[in-house]
């Protein structure tokens, strides 16, 4: 089932690095959100500390709330193993294990928390493939290795990978940056598509990919060198688009800062 997600106050840190300060945002259930903004703004940061993906960096650490319906997944007794198993992510990168058969990387998380049976993962593997409009293309070579497919179809072999597992959260950093035009709207047909499923927040500095995919966009800022990054608008993607309430977004989208 997916997830709302609510952010207040997050504040996070690398060491004395202030990298994001203050961010407040609701994330509704089965919607598309994207962030967006120029480099060093904090919207991976950001992204990441929704899952607790920012804490394998020395001395992260957070101050706020981040509550995925309505529990703070920074209280000091909730399972951070857990809260990764809810929260799939999807890096910039197409990742697929080099030495793993494209069915083994599907598997791989299922592998992790203990499901043996084969014909259980069979199922699994056939209905993520085909969630990631992947099956058809790789249903005759299922043996062969992850790291054969092209580009394109290894960020939907990641994706498979990621929702394998039922996450109710999906996170994606940058997930076409690396793609061509033709397999950037596959990812992003298929990103339409699995809304329907999952809560999606996806970082892009493509301004079309951000109105094409998203239903609401948080544009986030700095002011100077060395300033943490700021949520300085969020609001439903034609609006922020058309109408922008704050001269700085206007300014960005409009190509005339950033």
């Amino acid at each position: 089932m997916a997830k709302r997600i609510e952010a207040h106050g997050v504040t996070s840190y690398y060491g004395s690095f202030k990298a994001i300060d203050g961010v407040s945002m609701t994330i509704e259930p089965k919607s598309v959100t994207a962030l967006i903004g120029p480099s060093g703004c904090g919207k991976s940061t950001f992204l990441r500390s929704i899952n607790r993906m920012h804490e394998v960096l020395p001395n992260a650490r957070i101050e706020g709330q981040l509550l995925i319906d309505g529990q703070n997944i920074y209280d000091r007794d909730v399972d951070v193993t857990a809260v990764r198993r809810m929260i799939g992510m999807v890096f910039q990168r197409p990742n697929p294990f080099p030495t793993m058969s494209i069915f083994e990387n599907v598997v791989a998380g299922l592998r992790l928390n203990g499901v043996k049976k084969k014909s259980v993962l069979e199922e699994v593997a056939e209905k993520a493939l085909r969630s990631a409009n992947l099956w058809n293309e790789v249903k005759d070579r299922l043996g062969r290795p992850g790291a054969g497919l092209s580009g394109g179809q290894q960020q939907r072999l990641c994706i498979a990978r990621t929702i394998a597992v039922e996450p109710q959260v999906v996170l994606m950093d940058e997930p076409c940056s690396a793609l061509d035009p033709i397999s950037t709207l596959a990812i992003e047909d298929l990103i339409t598509e699995l809304k329907n499923q999952y809560t999606i927040v996806i970082v892009t500095h493509n301004m079309q990919q951000a109105a094409r995919v998203s239903d609401r966009t948080g544009f986030f800022s700095i002011d100077k060198t060395g300033d943490p990054g700021r949520l300085i608008e969020y609001d439903d993607t034609a609006k922020i688009f058309t109408n922008p309430s704050v001269k700085k977004t206007e300014d960005y989208i409009t190509g005339r800062f950033g």
